[in-house]
């Protein structure tokens, strides 16, 4: 691969994991939040942070639906969805930081622990039509991409280091 692709393959593949690892670790708060804090606690944090918008526009389509997946998620198995955030979100956590050490372990685990939520996420998508969760999944679809091709430049660079200098193009 030419010099300047492999850098903005690096730097594209980079920024992706570090917005995985946002949305890992808002997760994991999520998951805490949701199995600590009670849930007449969090409406009320849940209502008096979208209580402006709706003030505003009764019909504001982020705060509408904020407010309907907190009551979703506080009227349902509150452990389920504590402990899936937070499995979900560790997971991601632990595989974006052995990325960013390039571990070689991590690429196929990647790619096969974000096929199985993808997988999942079309399964919910197909239940609820929420663009959200098509949107992640096509963010994750693009991750997997990423992550198959910084793989094999990885390989590609282990074994060059490795093998004896006259058997290097």
């Amino acid at each position: 691969m030419k010099p300047q692709n492999r850098t903005l393959l690096k730097h594209t593949f980079r920024a992706g994991i570090m917005l995985k690892a946002v949305y890992a670790v808002l997760e994991v708060i999520g998951g805490v939040s949701l199995w600590l804090i009670p849930p007449s606690a969090m409406t009320s944090v849940v209502r008096a942070v979208v209580e402006h918008e709706l003030s505003g526009d009764r019909h504001d389509f982020i705060a509408i639906h904020v407010l309907r997946t907190s009551k979703i998620l506080l009227s349902s198995n509150r452990l389920f969805a504590s402990m899936y955030l937070l499995s979900h979100g560790a997971v991601k956590v632990i595989l974006v930081i052995a990325l960013w050490m390039n571990a070689l372990w991590a690429y196929p685990l990647t790619i096969f622990v974000f096929g199985g939520f993808g997988a999942y996420q079309m399964y919910r998508y197909s239940h609820t039509h929420s663009i959200a969760m098509l949107l992640l999944t096509i963010f994750d679809a693009a991750l997997i991409c990423l992550t198959w091709m910084e793989w094999r430049e990885q390989k590609a660079e282990k074994r060059s280091h490795s093998a004896p200098p006259f058997l290097v193009r």
